[in-house]
């Protein structure tokens, strides 16, 4: 019996370990979750370096842009991209998606279906692949996104800081000693619910540096100083000083070991309404901390326990006061004037507190005349000085009311008038999808500059250009005789903007005749066929026409068809650095007329085109796509897109098919243009993907000018729909 017991015993526990056994496996083997994404999702937009994402059936429409191959732009569709890869096909499936650094090209393909794009450079790539897991590998459940808007917090609460900086008080003349004053405020407010009675705590650190009334030489000024108003001290500062003066004894007998908490920051001077104190500067002060006993800098600590009892008494307004929140639109704006647009202006210092705040006014003026709104244009301001900062981006307000009144607030950050890092920061940062950059509307930034820039602004413009940022300068009366030695760049303005007649640039000279440019400037902005200037579409590519000389068109009918290559090369700016001109003349043998490299202004490329001479014989199409592309395209600039256009009056005797995708597949776009006796089919497979968007036909060679609007409007429209990098 006993024995039976025993057995017993030892069979459950047997069954018992089995059983943790399985338990244990199953834990083990749990399956992953796999996050779904749509087709319209771009790598740019989740935050996960590596992952793994499930991606839907149809995202190999031509929507979702691709950009580059096996290696692909930030900015691509991760599932059109997957596609274009061969890691799945049009029904979707899982993948792995890694993150790698930016490449500085990105050539486009035609591959499983999927037209992907070139690009000259992008600050991100990505990679696909299968989607299985790595050994080892621990892979996100749910995506985290750069467009949420609130940050998951340790602990499940959050603690917004807002710091905020008194200007210290300039003592330029008189014997006596002052006290300069930087306030810093903190405000720790806890998302975690709480009794209505618990007041907030606000900390407030004074630093008081003690400073002779002797006025010290400055350093050469590069700017000249406007307006030097009153010296009086403004009634915020004297409490300040006041309250200082009280606590010095307080401080003294501190040790010297003590722990400080924070430092004034001068970048969020501009979070705050400043006190009018009547002082202009000509250069930023830089604060900085001393040892707690130096008499130099001496700093009081004081923690501010209730309600009501704060520094905001003093003339100061918190960051609640100061940025306005959005409302919503009350205007859809002006159909006729649909442009993303940028103010640059600037904050230094040389340009004063009265020439600042007519600035602020002719913005205003600028931001009515537009009529802004989602229908039409949309306006942010970056202020400039040492440093750029965007004040607000192009979807923080929608209309012209919300706008002016958040101008009316801006403050004055001062510093150098470092233009050309101003621009730099619009073409990195700006124009981005996350900052309300629509892609379908020109992107146009204007640059307010006081006097003249104190760096260089040329290599800078001349990239935004290329990015297709469409630049205008607005100068405001200049160096005189005397400060013309400072100017570190002549010329900048021509240097600057693509074109020196004029019009992208206007000079004011006088910032009381500001108000009288408003509309200059804002019919000039809106005028988008004149947009088309900047290194955007019409001076960013390498064209090469490709040209039917057979018999069947005949001698009359071939000086048509060279007006018509005339017509639209004259539409591009042309030089060696902008866009260039090629052209090949085909029968059954191919010729090269001129390269790219040949012709370096448009007066010589339409010269160039009025000399070719027509040459008669067949018709091989395949050949000269082959041609064309080994003569051609093989020797474009890395940074340019490859544009064929292709003009055949005939069908091919020979394959036009397998020529065509070869040069798809090395980044050449094409189009296609038939007359007359053209093949409808081959037109289509000659030309890029979509084929209504690059493929034309007409019965008569006298019509072919019809197409000139329409094919340059398609050149523009593929350019301005690529991201801005």
């Amino acid at each position: 019996m006993k024995s039976r017991t025993t057995i017993a015993t030892i069979f459950a526990l047997l069954l018992t370990c089995i059983y943790a056994t399985k338990e244990a496996t199953k834990k083990k083997k749990s399956k992953l979750y796999v996050p779904q994404i749509d087709c319209d999702i771009k790598a740019a937009k989740i935050i996960n370096p590596e992952f793994i994402a499930k991606c839907p059936s149809g995202c190999q429409d031509v929507k979702y842009r691709v950009y580059g191959t096996d290696i692909y732009a930030s900015f691509s569709s991760i599932c059109g991209a997957a596609i274009h890869s061969g890691t799945i096909d049009k029904s979707g499936g899982k993948i792995l998606v890694q993150k790698v650094a930016g490449q500085s090209g990105y050539k486009g393909s035609f591959s499983n279906g999927i037209r992907s794009l070139s690009l000259p450079r992008w600050r991100e790539s990505f990679i696909v692949s299968e989607g299985k897991p790595k050994k080892g590998v621990q892979y996100p459940s749910t995506l985290e996104y750069s467009s949420s808007s609130n940050t998951p917090v340790k602990g499940g609460s959050q603690r917004k800081e807002y710091r905020t900086t008194a200007v210290p008080l300039q003592t330029t003349q008189g014997a006596f000693t002052t006290a300069k004053a930087a306030i810093r405020t903190t405000e720790f407010v806890s998302t975690t619910p709480k009794p209505t009675t618990i007041p907030t705590t606000v900390t407030t650190t004074i630093t008081i540096q003690a400073t002779t009334g002797v006025a010290t030489k400055p350093p050469v000024a590069i700017h000249k100083v406007r307006d030097i108003g009153s010296s009086n001290v403004h009634p915020a500062y004297s409490s300040v000083a006041a309250v200082a003066s009280r606590q010095v004894q307080a401080v003294q007998g501190r040790t010297q070991n003590q722990a400080f908490r924070g430092s004034s920051s001068h970048a969020s001077n501009r979070n705050i309404a400043r006190p009018n104190t009547g002082l202009q500067r000509q250069e930023p002060i830089v604060s900085f901390r001393k040892p707690s006993t130096s008499p130099a800098n001496l700093a009081i600590e004081t923690d501010l326990w209730k309600l009501g009892s704060s520094l905001f008494d003093t003339g100061f307004s918190s960051k609640e006061d100061v940025v306005p929140k959005p409302l919503e639109p009350v205007s859809q704006g002006n159909p006729n004037c649909k442009v993303d647009l940028s103010f640059l202006i600037d904050g230094s210092w040389s340009i004063g507190k009265r020439r600042f705040q007519i600035q602020k006014q002719f913005l205003k003026n600028v931001a009515q005349a537009l009529d802004v709104g989602p229908a039409g244009p949309l306006m942010g301001i970056i202020q400039y000085g040492d440093d750029p900062s965007t004040e607000f981006n192009l979807k923080t307000y929608t209309n012209s009311k919300d706008l002016q009144n958040a101008i009316e607030k801006i403050l004055q950050k001062g510093g150098l008038s470092n233009v050309g890092r101003a621009l730099s920061f619009v073409n990195k940062n700006f124009f981005e999808d996350a900052n309300g950059n629509r892609g379908s509307a020109p992107n146009v930034a204007i640059v307010m500059v006081d006097g003249w820039p104190t760096d260089k602004v040329e290599e800078a413009s001349r990239l935004a250009r290329e990015s297709g940022i469409n630049i205008f300068f607005v100068t405001i009366e200049g160096p005189d005789e005397n400060e013309k030695q400072n100017v570190i760049e002549t010329n900048f303005v021509d240097k600057a903007v693509c074109r020196t007649n004029g019009y992208y640039s206007i000079n004011v000279p006088s910032w009381f005749s500001l108000h009288k440019v408003v509309q200059q400037l804002v019919k000039r902005v809106c005028d988008s066929d004149r947009l088309a200037c900047s290194k955007t579409c019409l001076n960013a590519a390498d064209i090469g026409f490709v040209i039917d000389g057979s018999s069947s068109v005949g001698t009359g009918n071939f000086r048509t068809l060279l007006q018509f290559v005339a017509n639209i090369s004259k539409e591009f700016e042309i030089s060696d650095t902008d866009t260039r001109i090629g052209a090949v003349q085909y029968t059954y043998e191919q010729r090269l007329e001129f390269g790219f490299d040949k012709h370096r202004t448009k007066q010589d490329v339409l010269n160039a085109i009025k000399r070719i001479n027509y040459w008669s014989g067949g018709t091989s199409t395949g050949a000269a796509i082959n041609y064309a592309f080994e003569q051609l395209f093989s020797k474009s600039k890395p940074n340019k897109r490859k544009i064929m256009i292709l003009i055949t009056d005939g069908r091919s005797y020979d394959d036009v098919r397998g020529p065509a995708a070869a040069a798809h597949q090395n980044g050449v776009i094409a189009y296609s243009v038939g007359i007359a006796w053209a093949a409808q089919d081959e037109l289509e497979a000659i030309a890029t993907d979509p084929d209504k968007e690059h493929s034309f036909f007409v019965d008569e060679f006298d019509s072919l000018y019809r197409f000139v609007p329409r094919i340059i409007q398609n050149i523009c429209t593929e350019f301005n729909s690529q991201p801005r990098n």
